[in-house]
């Protein structure tokens, strides 16, 4: 047959090598089991139709009963319970039987029927004062069952019934009228009568009332009623509603009663506590919950589940008052109350901590902590940002807000902390092998709360009580001691459910201990911190640098946390809770360290050496030469774990960079200028003021007029300008100029009445602030000796009352009398006022707004005490140090001197007060024209030179190189390095009567060869002496 162009009949091959029949079979397969499916499902809808008819018709036919029952409870007692007796609430009549049958709280019948029935049953019991009798008989045991069973639902009858009409009920819900004709006050009042402690039957009504998760509608019942509460004549009454609180939230399954306990979710803690400002609404029941120990019992069921709170929480009212904030406001009021109790318990103590670390972990930012200082406040940056995309977070209600930062308020925490610290018995002198659990726990909780407190809450109102009025400081250092002691740390990591096991167990003391003796060390004076050894002794003090020095090191190089920032959006805090402690430490711990370096850098305590980390190395310092590296951040932000000289050399590095960059020669213009030596500091202000940052940058050559109007000799090859930094600082910073003034101890800081002697003088600041910073910019060094509170500025820091005796040592003594004076001191007539003696001109200035009316009282003196020393230390000369700071950052960037605390930025200002090492400078010497190493008159130029006075021998520095000064590292750094050449071709008496000449730009000497040690003295001495300027160069 031919083919006909139809392809249907063509064989079909299956290309998988299955046969027909195969394929057949599996599809055959898989129409079966559809069938089977589809079969179960319809008998499934069958069923479910059955069950859903069967339902249907029970209810009605239930509801058809209920009907008829209503009725013919109407015909034998009366619709509104007319022919109701004492009887009817027997055990042996049917009236509550058929009542709580047909009872339905929606209809408006049935509930006038149940109020009736409660109005009955308070007035028999009144009547009677027997509810036992009344339900049970005269023989309740033998029928309690009965009894009981409808005693319950008559209760939570009352009660679905006031919750069911709650909106039409609300004006009467939360009413403390004592007018029994509202429908509320009568069911209300029945409910008290049934729950009676003294009844056998109470537990087990309450226990049925649990079952039915009552807390849960008396929180409906009390939000709706909320709503229209009305303050006014509610005082000293409390409300029915908050009686059957009182004898409900008694029941908690301990001591007499039996009620089995119930999930968290049900309980009081979450459905009622998490009301808005609960102990508004019922003050009397605060009281009961903290004086029958159910503040302990409900915080100690709290306690066990915190970390699952969103889960056990109602949903929020509103999204200004989520629950979990709700909650914290009432139990920080509640434990506040509980904790001025003397028999206050340490287990409730730690407990509440616990939980409400975690609460205040997730509260979003209070707003009212944007007031506190940025320098006291919490360790997060203006510009700090988090790693991950968080969702916006509303802000608390501000009453709210204000509910839970009044209730942490001073006295909160002096309380709290005595609880937790008192009871654990830690002191100095616990002679225990290992530090014991409860020692443990109560440091975990109270450090654990205050970490988060400080992140959250604004620090200014509770430091201080923390660092005064507390243990707090002792009892951690003595903590931390031991453990660093005995290598005990993880001790604390066992027992904190804050932070995982596994988290180093000093980050939460460390980050708690350093913030409070931070602050403890800005009012602690220098008799007590060096004489009395107050509050920690020198010996622990020198422990101490060793802890931070090695949590530090630990933290920021050899366990680094990923690089990330931190927002007090606690959604994030929370998802990084141990890097952000982690941060925190590294932040609070690098500024103790470096109050500790000022406090010995006034007086030595410990060897400078004590605060440099065991692992810097050569790797370390190269990296920190790179930017974005971790040695460079680390750097920035706990320099003195670098040795000083190392962090030298970086400073160095950093600015021969600036230097030596591309374009930079272009870029640098040089600039020439003539200065009269008699009128030096006028001539530069005027002409180098006028510069652009990139001249004073650039090279300046400057050439000397003498007091005769003839230029001086000598081309300025980078000596005579050298000479010229020296004379003008020396000009500009005498005493005599006005613009600074001498402390006691001959150092230099602003006059604060500058501005009367120098029309222009914040003009003048800026440029001194420009020629101290060309000279550091240059590597010259200027024999300026500033107070250490003026280079604070620099640094942009704030200065404190421990840098007063510096200033004014007698200003310091009388604060101090005032400080420890134990009298009354309002009798001394003392004011927040302060008197400003400028050049015989007395004038009156407030300490603060209205200051002169505010008296100084033994409640307020450390204030003041702290106000004169800032006005005296920063207010007085914030004009002049802010000029100042402007000029000197035009050449010198803040980072590069954060790197130096104020000692360590004088030695780069002026290098060191020691002698010059003459040894040094001989072994880096080099030698021109003929002179070397062993030649007899450098032996003897070497001799003279060491045996000179030390004012000599600086002056003879300066001779050769314009500058009194070495370099800060030793001459080896000397740029070219010292050279001696010979000056004289012949040994003729002409040339040996030749002064010794210099070319200060190439630090060269330039020495006749003299025939004896006397003839060289007298001519060198002569030569230096000279003050010729450079007319013998």
């Amino acid at each position: 047959m031919f083919f006909s162009g139809d392809p249907s009949n063509r064989k079909r091959v299956d290309l998988g090598g299955r046969s027909s029949k195969e394929r057949d079979r599996k599809k055959l397969l898989e129409e079966a089991k559809l069938e089977r499916s589809k079969r179960s499902w319809m008998r499934q809808q069958n069923s479910a139709a059955l069950i859903i008819q069967k339902c249907f018709r029970g209810r009605k036919v239930v509801k058809a009963e209920r009907g008829n029952l209503r009725e013919q409870f109407y015909t034998t007692y009366g619709k509104h319970c007319e022919r109701v007796d004492r009887q009817c609430f027997g055990p042996d009549s049917d009236f509550l039987r058929d009542l709580l049958y047909f009872l339905s709280p929606q209809n408006v019948s049935d509930f006038s029927t149940l109020v009736e029935a409660c109005r009955l049953l308070s007035q028999f019991a009144k009547d009677s004062g027997d509810i036992l009798n009344l339900f049970g008989g005269p023989d309740y045991s033998s029928k309690h069952a009965l009894v009981d069973y409808r005693v319950k639902k008559l209760a939570y009858a009352c009660i679905q019934a006031v919750h069911h009409n709650r909106y039409q009920l609300k004006d009467q819900l939360l009413s403390t009228s004592l007018d029994s004709s509202t429908s509320t006050i009568i069911l209300l009042k029945a409910v008290t009568l049934l729950i009676d402690p003294k009844l056998p039957w109470s537990c087990k009504i309450i226990s049925y009332l649990l079952q039915q998760n009552i807390y849960k509608i008396f929180r409906e019942i009390v939000i709706t009623g909320k709503e229209s509460l009305n303050s006014e004549g509610s005082v000293g009454k409390a409300s029915l509603m908050e009686r059957v609180f009182a004898l409900v939230i008694a029941h908690t399954g301990q001591g007499h009663c039996v009620c089995r306990d119930i999930d968290l979710q049900w309980s009081f803690a979450s459905q009622i506590l998490t009301i808005p400002f609960l102990w508004q609404i019922f003050p009397y029941l605060k009281e009961i919950y903290v004086l029958r120990g159910l503040c302990q019992h409900y915080l100690n069921k709290m306690a066990t589940c915190t970390n699952n709170y969103e889960k056990v929480l109602p949903i929020d009212i509103s999204a200004e008052f989520p629950g979990y904030a709700c909650l914290l406001g009432n139990l920080l009021e509640a434990v506040g109350v509980a904790l001025t109790r003397p028999a206050c318990s340490y287990d409730m103590a730690v407990d509440f901590a616990t939980v409400a670390t975690l609460l205040l972990e997730v509260l979003p930012p209070i707003q009212t902590s944007n007031t506190g200082s940025r320098e006291e406040n919490s360790v997060l940056g203006d510009d700090d940002m988090i790693t991950d995309d968080e969702p916006a977070v509303v802000p608390l209600s501000k009453e709210l807000e204000k509910q839970i930062s009044n209730a942490i308020d001073p006295r909160f925490l002096l309380q709290l902390t005595n609880v937790l610290f008192g009871v654990s018995s830690l002191d100095a002198d616990s002679c225990k092998d290992k530090s014991s659990d409860n020692e443990a726990a109560a440091v975990a909780a109270a450090c654990s709360f205050l970490h988060v407190t400080f992140t959250i809450l604004p620090l200014e109102r509770i430091m201080t009580v923390l660092a005064y009025r507390t243990e707090l400081v002792s009892v951690l250092w003595n903590f931390m001691k031991q453990c660093h002691e005995k290598q005990n740390w993880s001790s604390l990591s066992a027992v904190s459910p804050y932070l995982p096991s596994d988290a180093f167990g000093w980050l939460l003391p460390l980050a708690v201990f350093c913030p409070v003796y931070k602050h403890m060390l800005m009012i602690v004076d220098n008799e007590e911190f060096y004489e009395q050894e107050k509050p920690l002794s020198l010996n622990d003090i020198r422990l101490l640098i060793v802890i931070l020095r090695q949590a530090l090191w630990q933290i920021l190089w050899l366990n680094p946390v990923a690089p990330m920032k931190f927002t007090t959006n606690t959604l994030s805090l929370k998802k990084h809770r141990v890097e952000f402690v982690q941060y925190r430490v590294s932040v609070v711990a690098s500024e103790l360290l470096s109050q500790l370096q000022d406090w010995n850098n006034r007086r030595q305590f410990a060897h400078p050496s004590d605060f440099h980390a065991d692992g810097v190395n050569d790797h370390f310092i190269s990296q920190a030469m790179i930017e974005n590296t971790r040695a460079y951040d680390i750097l920035k932000q706990a320099p003195f774990l670098v040795p000083f000289t190392s962090r030298v050399k970086l400073f160095t590095s950093q600015l021969s960079a600036i230097k030596e960059r591309p374009g930079s020669h272009s870029l640098f213009n040089r600039s020439s200028f003539k200065i009269r030596r008699d009128h030096i500091l006028e001539d530069a202000f005027n002409q180098l003021s006028t510069l652009p940052e990139e001249d004073l940058r650039g090279v300046i050559r400057v050439t000397f007029v003498n007091e005769f109007g003839v230029e001086e000799a000598g081309i300025d090859g980078g000596g005579i300008f050298k000479d010229f930094m020296e004379n003008i600082t020396r000009a500009a910073f005498d005493m005599q100029y006005g613009l600074f003034k001498e402390t006691i101890d001959h150092l230099l800081y602003p006059n604060p009445g500058s501005g009367m002697i120098h029309e222009q003088h914040l003009q003048f600041f800026h440029f001194l602030g420009i020629i101290l910073g060309k000279a550091m910019f240059e590597g010259i060094l200027v024999d300026i000796p500033f107070a250490t509170f003026f280079l604070s500025k620099l640094k942009q820091k704030h200065n404190y009352l421990n840098d007063l005796p510096s200033l004014d040592p007698e200003l310091y003594r009388h604060l101090i009398f005032l400080k420890r004076y134990e009298g009354d001191l309002s009798e001394l007539e003392l004011y927040f006022v302060i008197v400003n003696n400028e050049f015989g001109e007395q004038t009156a200035e407030e300490l603060i707004p209205g200051g002169k009316n505010i008296r100084v009282v033994n409640d307020n003196v450390i204030t003041f005490i702290h106000l004169v020393a800032n006005h005296r230390l920063n207010t007085q000369i914030r004009q002049q140090s802010s000029h100042f700071l402007r000029g000197f950052q035009q050449l010198i960037q803040k980072d590069w001197i954060d790197m130096f605390n104020e000692h360590e930025l004088q030695l780069l200002i002026s290098g060191s007060v020691d002698g010059i090492d003459v040894d040094d400078l001989r072994s880096n010497t080099n030698y021109a024209g003929g002179y070397h190493r062993e030649h007899y008159v450098i032996d003897m130029f070497w001799e003279i030179l060491k045996n000179l006075s030390l004012e000599n021998q600086r002056k003879f520095l300066k001779f050769v190189t314009g500058c009194s000064r070495g370099p800060l590292l030793g001459f080896k750094y000397l740029e070219p390095l010292f050279c001696i050449q010979r000056a004289a071709g012949s040994a003729s008496e002409e040339a040996l009567d030749r002064l010794p000449t210099s070319a200060t730009c190439m630090n060269l000497l330039k020495l006749p060869p003299y025939r004896s040690k006397e003839h060289m003295e007298q001519k060198l001495l002569y030569a230096i002496n000279a003050e010729a300027g450079f007319d013998l160069s």
